[in-house]
């Protein structure tokens, strides 16, 4: 390896660092300003309903659920509409830094037995208040502590005018853009755990 080579990974390694951070200032503030949707199946509707809001699509796989064939699938369709209308798209690794992002604020708590068992999906459980309540995954919870999987992440455009966050979602785009300008079509992050 030469050094031109040893310096260019550091480089790369650094920007994957600050787009990293950026992706979780990014959905941190989108999360605070209520401008993100949370889940392969809200995701789907969200597209098809208004899909000009959307601006960032997230796709969050481990390595243990590159063999969730039913997941796979959802991911390919996902990524075609967005190919399809323009939505910046980014895959990630790393469910359990996205958990402690989306959860570390104390907006949710870990669901029990989330990210175990046979089916690979993390969730997380919100926590907003009703009167109803239902039985959800053999658990009594109330009916708005619904688990949602961390899979397929949407942050929209509607609510996010902070400018942290476009200074962040600036960040992410131009990531999308270089990477799709070396034919890198679905850029790809690892998030690391802190």
């Amino acid at each position: 390896m030469t050094l031109e080579e040893v310096d260019g990974c550091s480089n790369t390694d650094k920007k994957m660092e600050t787009v990293s951070q950026a992706l979780e200032e990014l959905l941190a503030a989108a999360q605070r300003q209520e401008c993100l949707t949370v889940g392969v199946y809200e995701s789907a509707k969200l597209m098809n309903v208004d899909p000009d809001s959307v601006v960032l699509c997230v796709l969050a796989a481990d390595e243990e659920d590159e063999a969730d064939i039913a997941l796979q699938i959802h991911f390919t369709l996902i990524r075609a509409f967005c190919c399809d209308n323009d939505i910046n798209i980014l895959r990630v690794s790393g469910l359990r830094r996205l958990e402690q992002v989306l959860c570390g604020g104390g907006t949710g708590t870990e669901q029990p037995g989330a990210g175990s068992g046979s089916t690979g999906v993390t969730t997380i459980t919100t926590t907003t208040t009703t009167s109803s309540t239902t039985e959800n995954n053999n658990n009594n919870l109330p009916a708005a502590a619904e688990p949602r999987d961390l899979h397929c992440i949407l942050v929209t455009s509607s609510q996010c005018a902070a400018l942290d966050s476009q200074q962040a979602l600036q960040r992410v785009g131009s990531y999308c853009e270089e990477s799709r300008g070396q034919y890198q079509w679905v850029p790809y992050l690892s998030l690391q755990e802190r």
